[in-house]
């Protein structure tokens, strides 16, 4: 069993030099893995993660994560090729369907077969395999090939993804998925299950796949302040995570009465709708010791790493110090 990991994950919504800043503090605090997010009409992650791994020696480093329709396979293979040489082999390749394409006119048929066929196609392509490839959805030429130098011909693969369909793909052909938006150790064995049955047909123990579980994070020796900014921040995505997760049952009109004030762009209001054990579930949020406690709740359910996403605390720099000092230290006694 691989040791536990602690993560951090950064939205790329940031000037140039703050990424470094933030980078370099975090992994001196010990944190093993620098996530950037690839949200809709956000930066592109590539530009922060370049800059991430300039300032870093020793963290690994991926986008959480790229997906086949806004960018083509052999795309996402120069990405993750880029990223790896400038991190001297310290890249991770995320893969996930994405999320709200549809505002900008793409659709996202047979997302399973997107999946595994860019993976396939991103691991042809960087291990010199000219052999073309034909797909169902997309295809290589014979004899096309990468013109450039490849650091490492198999990054590891992350797909992000919360259903049986997209986690057993996951058993089957990734080294880690990735359940976004979710602090819930109760959905972790369902991960798992559900991990079990893609692994067993390639032939896999399921504990070969590694379990990431990441979430809003705001910490803050104020937990009043923290839990209210985290309640803002859990609101915008509750309404598509909470219908996600197989252990909760919440009621219609809360996710119903959320979703119609974040439409109207109310969050504070969204938020304060939110219940105190609800937010526990989607969010890690509070004093120092409340989020230390909620992430060992997830180590101890077998989770292979932790990711503490944005927005860290009160703002980035003191969130991500905090975390450093007063919540890694807790985990890794």
């Amino acid at each position: 069993m691989s040791p536990v990991e602690f993560g951090l994950g950064l939205q790329s919504d940031k000037q140039a030099g703050q990424y470094a800043r933030l980078a370099r503090r975090a992994e001196h605090a010990g944190f093993d893995v620098l996530t950037v997010f690839s949200d809709l009409m956000y930066q592109p992650p590539i530009f922060p993660l370049l800059e991430m791994a300039a300032a870093t020696e020793r963290a690994r480093l991926g986008a959480a994560c790229l997906n086949p329709y806004s960018m083509a396979p052999y795309e996402i293979a120069g990405q993750v090729a880029a990223l790896d040489l400038a991190s001297r082999g310290r890249a991770y390749l995320g893969l996930a369907r994405g999320t709200w394409l549809g505002a900008v006119g793409i659709d996202q048929p047979r997302p399973l077969t997107a999946l595994h066929e860019t993976a396939q196609i991103v691991y042809r392509l960087l291990s010199g395999d000219t052999g073309g490839f034909a797909g169902k959805m997309f295809r290589l030429a014979p004899d096309t090939a990468l013109r450039y130098h490849v650091h490492r011909p198999d990054p590891p693969l992350l797909i992000g993804a919360w259903g049986p369909r997209g986690a057993a793909l996951a058993g089957r052909i990734a080294d880690e998925i990735k359940v976004g938006g979710s602090a819930n150790p109760a959905m972790v064995p369902v991960i798992r299950d559900r991990l079990r049955v893609g692994a067993e047909q390639a032939g896999r123990d399921v504990d070969e796949v590694g379990i990431v579980f990441g979430a809003v994070t705001v910490v803050d020796t104020d937990g009043a302040a923290a839990r209210a900014r985290a309640r803002t921040e859990v609101a915008m995505y509750l309404a598509v995570v909470a219908e996600l997760d197989a252990t909760v049952e919440l009621p219609s009109d809360l996710l119903k009465r959320v979703r119609t004030l974040v439409d109207a762009g109310d969050h504070d209001a969204a938020g304060r709708l939110v219940p105190d054990d609800v937010l526990d579930l989607f969010a890690f949020s509070g004093t120092p010791d409340q989020v230390a406690a909620q992430a060992q709740a997830l180590v101890d359910t077998g989770v292979r790493r932790v990711e503490f996403g944005t927005p860290h605390g009160l703002d980035d720099e003191r969130g991500v110090d905090l975390l450093g000092t007063a919540v890694l230290p807790q985990l890794r006694r």
